[in-house]
């Protein structure tokens, strides 16, 4: 097993100074294929509209490599869809896509529902929290997959940061460990029980693009599970050849408190888990603790991971993509 991890590294780990743009552009031109960028968005005004502003300028309209850019707003109670429509993307509103299926809170909901609003060929997430984005995110992981028809599904794999927040070394950046869920949960999991996907450096980074041909074939965790998922069912249906990663830097975004990390681990853990052996837990939860006062309160959430059906199975798709 080892030995096919490093021959998958050497062969399928790429960095975004491989392809360069004008290849990559050739290469679109040449398979007539098109490109959408989505970015999930919940409360990002502070960084959603520079990322957006990057994407047109740099990969719209100097360079033509990318063909809509979609904002899916899950529920912002700031400015989010106007900082982002302002910017040039498409603002769409989670719960006004497949309106008859109700809408549930959770990043893979708004994965699931944004290929009901987009018509790439390809598509690329980019999360809207990114601070000093780069184009590279998105045309590093868009490139393998215009020009190597092999290629299905490609994760972008970062320098990951952590600021530091208490002690002298304050609002310094503590380079590479940024990845606490990723580090304590996910490439445990992972090279305990697919050892074959222990090459991805950021297993559960949100930058990533994918085929549609792919995605819509594959279950959505509804919630934080969604990369996990997304990386072991897409080995099982295309094979690990057909996955990629591409160096593109650094990573700069805002990190969660400890406690919002322990349900994001919940959520892994039981995506992992279904996957595993479906059914095996019964609506788990997971109970927290906050000081209040002279006492700790008990605050529980339910980490059962709720998954959405392949979208070609849903019939306003199939008529969508007939139409």
């Amino acid at each position: 097993m080892l030995e096919e991890v490093e021959r998958w590294l050497a062969d399928r780990s790429w960095s975004v100074a491989d392809r360069p743009l004008h290849r990559v552009l050739a290469a679109k031109r040449a398979t007539g294929q098109t490109v959408s960028v989505v970015l999930p968005a919940l409360n990002e005004e502070a960084t959603v509209g520079s990322i957006v502003s990057v994407i047109r300028r740099e990969l719209v309209e100097r360079a033509p490599l990318v063909d809509e850019v979609v904002v899916v707003d899950s529920g912002s109670t700031d400015r989010t869809a106007e900082v982002a429509a302002a910017a040039g993307a498409t603002v769409v509103h989670r719960d006004a896509i497949l309106p008859r299926i109700p809408a549930v809170p959770g990043k893979g909901e708004v994965l699931w529902r944004s290929l009901l609003v987009t018509s790439g060929d390809i598509v690329c997430f980019v999360d809207a929290d990114l601070r000093d984005f780069s184009a590279d995110f998105v045309s590093g992981i868009v490139g393998p997959l215009l020009t190597d028809p092999d290629v299905h599904l490609v994760k972008a794999m970062y320098d990951r940061p952590l600021t530091v927040s208490d002690g002298p070394a304050s609002g310094t950046a503590a380079a590479g460990q940024g990845g606490r869920v990723t580090e304590l949960m996910a490439r445990p999991l992972l090279n305990m029980h697919w050892p074959r996907l222990a090459g991805f450096v950021q297993p559960l980074g949100g930058e990533y693009a994918a085929r549609r041909t792919l995605l819509e074939q594959l279950p959505f965790p509804v919630g934080y599970g969604v990369e996990l998922g997304m990386l072991v069912d897409a080995l099982h249906l295309v094979g690990l050849d057909a996955l990629a990663q591409v160096d593109v830097g650094v990573r700069k975004h805002r990190h969660q408190d400890g406690q919002a990390l322990g349900r994001m681990a919940a959520a892994i853990y039981r995506t992992a888990q279904l996957r595993l052996a479906r059914g095996h837990l019964i609506r788990p939860s997971l109970t927290q603790f906050e000081r209040m006062g002279d006492n700790f309160e008990p605050r529980t959430y339910s980490v059962d991971t709720e998954e959405r059906p392949p979208m070609r199975e849903i019939a306003e798709y199939q008529a969508r993509r007939v139409a």
